[in-house]
């Protein structure tokens, strides 16, 4: 992986590292990965086998490492990690910087094993790993430059106990993002919210969110995100008037829709009392006007 892009794998069946996403031959930045991790670890793996896994009958025995360099932005070369595991936990962790390796691990090594670490580092896995990343960047370095802004929403949703208000943030890259939920002005406290995980979109990109259980008091909400991708940082605000705002809204709607009711009820008699009032003063005239009309 270049920082979280992933450039490419080893298939241990046809023993061939295979790039990804990109069609570069790259075989060669990474051929020296199976052969020194095998040889790195080997010594470990057997000491590991032999001793607290050695009674295991049943299932495979599961070996995890995950080593990384780093490069700064003036290409600096930065510290080597490596991390160990064993059956889901941390037996060893290796820290290799200006000529200096440190380890922390269940089992102490000796001081002959932990010079032959740091000469193997000095010698071999720190140069070869800021040398196969200086060569990823060039290749790949847009990749990791990429500035995707993310998109934010505020919304409430309704609960048996109350209410939630959620802020979601999602489409931006790189993964790096500030999420913060403000009420009145002032930031929630962190043990009031929960989420925050950050996870990944099937495009490359990522998302985050945090929700607050609330009650129906009135409060200002407020999510504010901030990222390399924006030049301020981004504020969406939702405000709350109501207990239930949209309940509160239907006992308006019937009193509308039953005074139109009454009205065009009254308005119905009144034009048929009228009609009424016409046709009996046209239909029988008084002695009077038919006198004057012979």
């Amino acid at each position: 992986m270049l920082d979280d892009i992933p450039v490419g794998y080893y298939d241990s069946e046809t023993r061939i590292y295979i790039p990804r996403g990109n069609t570069t031959n790259e075989d060669e930045e990474v051929d020296h990965i199976s052969y020194n991790i095998r040889e790195f670890l080997q010594p470990i793996i057997l000491s590991r086998l032999a001793g607290r896994f050695v009674n295991k009958t049943k299932g495979p025995l599961v070996h995890q490492m995950l080593s990384l360099c780093e490069v700064s932005d003036n290409d600096k070369p930065g510290q080597m990690i490596t991390k160990i595991a064993f059956e889901g936990s941390t037996t060893d962790e290796i820290r290799f910087i200006d000529d200096t390796l440190t380890h922390q691990g269940i089992e102490k090594q000796s001081t002959l094993h932990l010079e032959i670490y740091r000469y193997r580092h000095a010698t071999v896995h720190y140069p070869r790993c800021t040398t196969g990343l200086r060569k990823y960047l060039k290749k790949r370095g847009m990749q990791g430059k990429r500035r995707v802004k993310p998109r934010v929403r505020l919304f409430k949703t309704e609960l048996s106990s109350g209410f939630s208000v959620s802020c979601l943030a999602t489409g931006f890259y790189p993964r790096h993002i500030n999420l913060t939920l403000f009420r009145d002005g002032q930031p929630v406290p962190d043990h009031e919210i929960t989420g925050g995980d950050l996870l990944p979109n099937g495009d490359g990109t990522y998302q985050m969110r945090k929700s607050l259980e609330i009650s129906a008091d009135e409060h200002k909400y407020t999510c504010s995100a901030t990222h390399l991708s924006l030049d301020n940082k981004l504020d969406v605000t939702l405000e709350y008037d109501h207990k239930e705002p949209f309940k509160s809204v239907i006992p308006s709607i019937l009193t509308v829709l039953a005074l139109t009711l009454v009205f065009g009820v009254a308005a119905a008699i009144w034009k048929k009392r009228c009609a009424d009032s016409l046709k009996n003063g046209y239909s029988n005239p008084t002695s009077e006007e038919t006198v004057g009309t012979k």
